[in-house]
């Protein structure tokens, strides 16, 4: 029998294929095309505290082997997220993982009460944004930053906390260090890579807000590089995500050491390439007679 079940920061999943926050709305418009209780996860959209509407259009642009966006962080809010998007998700059989994003430690903290409150599996803090108290600089791009975020969330959540961290540094792994010292549960990576593409013709920016994160394909070895040098560095797990578009790459994850492996741009291609993963993961453990994730997971083989 072929088992792709995880145990994720005591959280049990029923396999290890989820879907990106920021890529996947609250599963709405993809429930019209499968039954959501087929994953193992949702990471669902980015929440704030108040209701946001996000940047002005072009704030989505298709570059060769990806997107760049500027979406701004539009969402309804965390409240009307509990109030009207939970109990939608709660009809599947699936783990769900809410995305916060906050200006001030305090807003984390805020969020991850109201959330856990709420019975959310578990909180995936979001810290690319910027600290408005020092100067704008994003909280992940600093080991002391991160850390202060990661023991405000952990302080009131009573469920898992997950930090998602920011791939926009030099040395990921003492941000990851920081993150785990200071009792983060998880670890998620990674965010986009910031970037910019001009229109030859004008002479503009293609994004009204000239410079947007980068994700699909052409980030998944930088992703891949990351999450080995991360899973290599810290003892509590990792969600493995960046340019995953199919079964191969969800493989290559699970090998370099992530115990979850989540799909995003991939899903603006084919809105049931996380469901293929899964089965192709499936047929893969089966056909090298392999119970399933375990029996790779970390375990890349290097050279002598």
């Amino acid at each position: 029998m072929i088992d792709l079940s995880v145990n994720f920061a005591g959280v049990r999943f029923k396999n290890f294929v989820t879907v990106a926050s920021g890529t996947f709305g609250f599963g709405r418009e993809y429930s019209e095309y499968f039954d959501l209780s087929r994953l193992g996860g949702i990471c669902v959209k980015g929440l704030t505290v108040q209701p946001r509407d996000g940047n002005p259009p072009v704030r989505i642009a298709e570059t060769p082997g990806g997107i760049l966006n500027s979406v701004g962080l539009q969402n309804p809010g965390v409240d009307a997220f509990i109030k009207t998007e939970l109990p939608f998700l709660r009809g599947y059989d699936t783990r769900i993982i809410a995305n916060i994003s906050g200006n001030t430690p305090a807003e984390y903290a805020l969020m991850a009460k109201k959330l856990s409150d709420a019975g959310i599996d578990i909180i995936e803090v979001n810290v690319s944004c910027p600290n408005v108290k020092a100067g704008g600089i994003a909280f992940g791009t600093d080991p002391c930053l991160a850390a202060e975020v990661t023991r405000a969330v952990k302080t009131v959540s009573e469920v898992p906390v997950m930090i998602k961290l920011s791939p926009n540094v030099t040395d990921i792994v003492s941000i990851a260090r920081a993150c785990e010292d200071a009792g983060a549960d998880a670890l998620s990576l990674i965010n986009t890579l910031l970037g910019m593409r001009i229109d030859p013709r004008t002479g503009r920016p293609v994004l009204k807000n000239i410079t947007g994160g980068l994700s699909g394909p052409a980030i998944f070895p930088i992703a891949l590089r990351m999450v080995w040098q991360v899973c290599s560095a810290v003892s509590v797990p990792v969600m493995g995500m960046g340019g995953v578009s199919d079964t191969e790459g969800a493989l290559e994850m699970l090998w370099a050491g992530a115990s979850l492996v989540s799909a995003g741009t991939a899903l603006f291609k084919d809105p049931l390439a996380a469901v293929s993963i899964v089965e192709g993961a499936e047929t893969f453990f089966r056909e090298n007679n392999m119970k399933g994730p375990c029996d790779i997971r970390g375990k890349l083989k290097l050279y002598d």
